[in-house]
C-alpha cells in the first residue's frame, strides 16, 4: 500500500461509519426486544446479535467474495477471489486522491450483511427455534443475500472490473441497499412468517410490547447509526456524505410526522410505538434514495413511507398472516416506496444526469427501480420460501406449543429477561397463599397488643412464588 495515496480523512469516516452500522444490529435488538412480550425478549435479541457472529464469519469466509468479486455473467461475484480475505491486502479502493484501503470497506460492507440477515428475525418473534434460526441465517446469508448484494452493489471497475446485474444492466438506483437489504429482508421475514405460522392466540389474545422504553432507545440507537449506513456509503468525508446525512435526517423525521398524523386521526392517539415505528419506516425508504433527491424530495420521500407504512400494519390481521413485529409493512413496503421514490424524485445533477418523472425524466427511470426491486423480490421470495420449508421437514422450525406457552427464552436459552422473584413474580405463574401470623402469648406493650389484635381480625394475603 502506498501511503501517501491513501487519504486518511476518508478512511477514518469510513472506518467510523462501519462502527455506527455494525452498532445498528444490537439497536435493533432493542428496538424488537421491547416489542416482544417478556418471555421471549431474550430470545429476540439473540436472534439479531447471533447474526453478528454468523454472518460475520461468513463474510471473512467466501461473503465477500461472492458479493464483490468479479462477477460471473452479473449474477455473483467469483467465491475464490477474495476467499478468507486473500487479495485485500495493500489494495486501495476508489479514485486518486480519494482512496481508502480495501479492508476498510470490507468491514463497512460486514455490518451490511449482519443487519440485513437480523432483520428478518422481526417476523417469527416468540415461536421459532433458535437452532433453526441459526442455521437460516447461514443458509440465507449464502445464497439469497450475498448474491444480491453483488447485484446491488458491485458496480463496474468499483472492486472488480465488472459487477452486479441491478447495478450495471437494469441501471437502477439503490445507494445504500433499499432492495438488496430492506426488500429482500422483508420477503424473507414474509416467506418465515407463512412457514412457522402465527402466534398461539394471534387475533383473539392481546400481545403488548412489554417494554417500549427499550423500544424508544432501539429506534434512536437505529437512526443514530444510519447516518453511518446512508452518509457513510458516499466512502468519503464529502459534500456527498452531507447531503445523504441531511436527507437520512428529514425523510425520518416527516415519516415519524406521517404515522402519528395517521395514528392520531385513526385511532385518536399519537403513540410512541407508532413514533418508533415512523423512524424506521423514514430510515428505510430513504435509504436508496439518499443520493439522488434534494433535501426537499427527502421530505416527500419519508413523508410517503409514514403515510404507506402506517396504513399496512393493519394489512395482517385481515390477511391472517402472523408478522409479529410489522417487517413486511415497514421494511418491505418501505423499501419498496424508497427504491420507487428514486424514479419520481431522482434530481438529475445529483445522479449523473438521471433525473426522475417529477424533474423531467420521464418514467424510465421509473421502471428501472421497479425492474429492480421484483428482481430482489422473487428472488428472495422463492429462495426464502425453499429454504424455510427444508428448515421445517429436517430440523423443524418452530417449538413446541408448551414452550411457547412457557415462554421461548426458558426453552431455548434456560435464561429469564427479568428476575422478579424479589417481588413476588415468576415467569410460569403466581400462586396465592394465606398466611395467619401467630398471635403473641401475652402481650407484653401497645404495639405487640396492636400485633396481637391484627391476627385475630383475619389472614392476611401474601404473594409467593410456585
Amino acid at each position: 500500500m502506498n501511503i501517501l495515496e491513501l487519504n486518511t480523512g476518508d478512511t477514518a469516516w469510513v472506518l467510523a461509519a462501519a462502527g455506527l452500522v455494525l452498532l445498528m444490529t444490537p439497536g435493533l435488538a432493542l428496538f424488537y426486544g421491547g416489542m416482544v412480550r417478556a418471555k421471549s425478549v431474550l430470545n429476540m435479541m439473540m436472534m439479531s446479535i447471533i447474526a453478528m457472529a454468523t454472518v460475520g464469519v461468513l463474510w471473512v469466509l467466501f461473503g465477500f467474495s461472492l458479493a464483490f468479486g468479479e462477477s460471473w455473467n452479473g449474477i455473483i461475484g467469483d467465491p475464490t477471489q477474495f476467499a478468507g480475505l486473500q487479495n485485500t491486502a495493500g489494495v486501495l479502493l476508489g479514485d486518486e486522491g480519494n482512496q481508502i484501503p480495501l479492508l476498510v470497506f470490507v468491514g463497512f460492507q460486514a455490518a451490511f450483511a449482519i443487519i440485513a440477515t437480523a432483520l428478518a428475525s422481526g417476523a417469527v418473534a416468540d415461536r421459532m427455534k433458535f437452532s433453526a434460526w441459526v442455521v437460516f441465517t447461514i443458509v440465507w446469508a449464502s445464497l439469497v443475500y450475498f448474491p444480491a448484494a453483488h447485484w446491488v452493489f458491485a458496480f463496474d471497475g468499483s472492486v472488480s472490473e465488472t459487477g452486479g446485474f441491478i447495478a450495471n444492466t437494469i441501471g437502477a438506483i439503490d445507494f445504500a441497499g433499499g432492495t438488496a437489504i430492506h426488500i429482500n429482508a422483508g420477503m424473507a421475514a414474509l416467506m418465515l412468517a407463512i412457514v412457522v405460522g402465527p402466534r398461539l392466540g394471534f387475533g383473539t389474545k392481546p400481545m403488548r410490547p412489554q417494554n417500549l422504553t427499550l423500544v424508544m432507545l432501539g429506534a434512536g440507537l437505529l437512526w443514530f447509526g444510519w447516518f453511518g449506513f446512508n452518509a457513510g456509503s458516499a466512502l468519503g468525508a464529502n459534500e456527498l456524505a452531507g447531503l445523504t446525512w441531511v436527507n437520512t435526517l428529514v425523510a425520518t423525521g416527516a415519516a415519524m410526522l406521517a404515522w402519528l398524523v395517521v395514528e392520531r386521526i385513526r385511532d385518536g392517539h399519537a403513540t410512541s410505538l407508532g413514533a418508533a415505528s415512523g423512524i424506521v419506516a423514514g430510515l428505510v425508504a430513504i435509504t436508496p434514495a439518499c443520493a439522488a433527491v434534494t433535501p426537499l424530495g427527502a421530505v416527500a420521500v419519508g413523508a410517503l413511507a409514514g403515510l404507506g407504512c402506517a396504513l399496512a400494519v393493519k394489512w395482517k390481521s385481515k390477511l391472517g398472516i402472523d408478522d409479529s413485529l410489522d417487517v413486511v409493512a415497514v421494511h418491505l413496503l418501505g423499501g419498496l416506496i424508497g427504491t420507487l421514490a428514486v424514479g419520481l424524485f431522482a434530481k438529475g445533477s445529483l445522479n449523473d444526469g438521471v433525473a426522475g418523472l417529477f424533474y423531467g425524466g420521464g418514467v424510465d427511470q421509473l421502471g428501472r427501480q421497479a425492474l429492480g426491486a421484483v428482481a430482489v423480490m422473487v428472488y428472495s421470495g422463492i429462495v426464502s420460501l425453499l429454504i424455510a420449508l427444508a428448515i421445517k421437514y429436517t430440523m423443524g422450525i418452530r417449538v413446541t406449543p408448551a414452550e411457547e406457552a412457557a415462554g421461548i427464552d426458558l426453552a431455548a436459552h434456560a435464561e429469564n429477561g427479568y428476575d422478579l422473584s424479589s417481588v413476588g413474580y415468576s415467569s410460569y405463574r403466581v400462586r396465592s397463599t394465606l398466611v395467619v401470623p401467630a398471635a403473641p402469648a401475652e402481650p407484653e406493650s401497645p404495639a405487640a397488643s396492636a400485633v396481637a389484635r391484627a391476627a385475630e381480625s383475619g389472614p392476611t394475603q401474601k404473594e409467593t412464588v410456585s
